[in-house]
């Protein structure tokens, strides 16, 4: 197999649409909400809308933070280089290793309904067999490998097209539908908005925990950023767009949930909400179709995380903090082919493993959790991030005020907020998953420290003395550029 060790990433192969089709599918409406909708449910009862708008405030602080970034610092690594080159390496690598990890546990999270979804078009008592829809599931994740191995960027995003443009309209449909359903559950109520169904600050934390999993993955535009034309601009615009759009889908369909079905029937539709609904609005071919929505939503964000979590080896295989044969670029199919199928073995030993966890739900309320965790990590630190590498001009007029420095930092004391506030309330399995996980990775972090990693002496990260100039990974870009040329790294 042909590879080489001083190649990039290929160049310019994603335009805004495509970025903006990435940030969507990797948030994964679809999935989203018939996957963890019983899990917010569970943990804030009717509060669902009122959990999924307030955790979309910082999460836009998030995206504004990301999008500044992304505008001085051009790397597959994402926050993972950013936090290391403003806060410290340390706390970048434990950024990127969250990322990482929790992508990794998504990989299981994510290909279980995929294959439960799938044997539920064809016979509902097969979608409970959880050893068989691992099988299935399993057989997904392969195929979206060999996409994101053998076709780059390019193709993933041509799937992701016709994946995400079948799953929008079909939630579209609905949506409607359900304006028009009359056997509702219940009323509509305003209170859902507000704070009085919450059971306390630790009940919001709660939720809030899980609302930051419904928008994870709009951030796949920064990882893909190496490979994106005009990044400095298009990936951070095409991240703030992807959360605007999920927010309004999320909250239309949570609210729909709360009005169509009753308590019990979410609690017995598990990690099949969704298809409960399109039964009740539309008796017949209504919970098939969702059904449809939701298995390809599934398969579109495993390929997306793919995408994240092999391009954050791929920049860490670079930065030799980790394995440098993560590093390594496919001469012909131009993907970082060791990082994908490393990440393929280790998720195929999950699938196996996670059998001894339980029933589908049961593994996904864990798993969610847990991937909440860590997004918060990740999200709190590249907040912090933005703030720290433009403190020299946040007085330079209102917005860059508000929009780079106050919106950010909230955002960023909110995710750690949650983060240390939900402790408390989650079950032992998920806490020994989530932290777990992060204390794993201390030891790739410091064994490489010892090695002399040049990540670990980076050049500071300072929004005043950074050159606009754009990525060019293959050829040569003007000798006072400060971007990457193939492999070497951009401190």
């Amino acid at each position: 197999m042909s590879n080489s060790t001083g190649r990039g990433l290929q160049a310019n192969v994603l335009s805004t649409f495509d970025t903006v089709v990435m940030a969507v599918a990797g948030s994964a409406p679809a999935y989203s909400i018939a996957a963890t909708t019983a899990v917010l449910a569970g943990a804030v009862g009717l509060a669902g809308p009122a959990a999924l708008l307030y955790c979309a405030i910082p999460m836009l602080g998030i995206a504004l933070a990301f999008s500044r970034l992304s505008r001085i610092d051009v790397n597959a690594g994402a926050s993972y280089s950013w936090v290391g080159r403003t806060l410290h390496p340390f706390l970048g690598f434990i950024s990127g290793w969250a990322l990482v990890i929790s992508a990794t546990i998504f990989m299981v999270a994510g290909s279980l309904p995929a294959g439960s979804m799938t044997l539920a078009l064809f016979d509902e008592d097969l979608a409970a067999n959880t050893a068989l829809s691992t099988v299935v599931g399993a057989a997904w994740f392969l195929v979206m490998l060999a996409v994101v191995v053998l076709g780059g960027a390019r193709l993933t995003v041509r799937a992701q097209l016709i994946m995400s443009g079948v799953e929008l309209t079909i939630l579209a449909l609905f949506a409607v539908l359900c304006l028009f359903h009359t056997d509702n559950a219940l009323p509509f109520d305003w209170s859902w908005f507000g704070f009085g169904h919450f059971d306390g600050v630790s009940g919001f934390a709660a939720g809030a925990l899980v609302a930051a999993f419904y928008y994870w993955g709009w951030d796949v535009t920064s990882n893909l950023s190496e490979e994106t034309r005009n990044s400095r601009r298009t990936t951070g615009l095409a991240g703030l767009i992807g959360v605007g759009v999920v927010f309004l889908l999320f909250e239309v369909f949570t609210v729909a949930v709360n009005i169509v079905l009753s308590s019990q029937q979410i609690d017995d539709n598990g990690a099949n909400v969704l298809a409960a609904l399109g039964e009740a609005v539309w008796p017949g071919w209504g919970g098939k179709l969702l059904i449809v929505a939701v298995m390809l939503s599934t398969v579109a964000t495993l390929e997306t995380t793919l995408i994240q979590v092999t391009r954050s080896l791929f920049a860490m295989g670079r930065d030799r903090t980790m394995p440098s044969a993560l590093g390594r670029v496919h001469r012909t199919w131009n993907t970082p082919w060791v990082a994908i199928v490393v990440v393929g073995g280790v998720a195929l030993v999950l699938f196996v493993a996670s059998n001894a966890l339980g029933s589908v739900g049961d593994i996904l309320a864990d798993a969610i959790s847990a991937i909440g965790l860590q997004i918060a990590v990740y999200y709190g630190l590249a907040g912090l991030a933005a703030v720290v590498a433009y403190r020299k001009t946040l007085l330079s007029s209102p917005s860059d005020f508000v929009l780079g420095g106050l919106w950010p930092l909230f955002g960023s004391v909110f995710m750690f907020w949650v983060f240390v506030e939900s402790l408390g309330e989650l079950a032992p399995t998920a806490i020994a998953i989530g932290i777990g996980g992060l204390a794993v990775g201390l030891v790739p972090m410091l064994w490489y420290w010892r090695q002399g990693s040049e990540y670990y002496r980076p050049a500071r990260l300072d929004a005043t003395r950074t050159v606009e100039a754009d990525y060019v990974p293959d050829g040569r870009p003007d000798e006072r550029s400060v971007v990457h040329e193939g492999l070497s790294t951009d401190f």
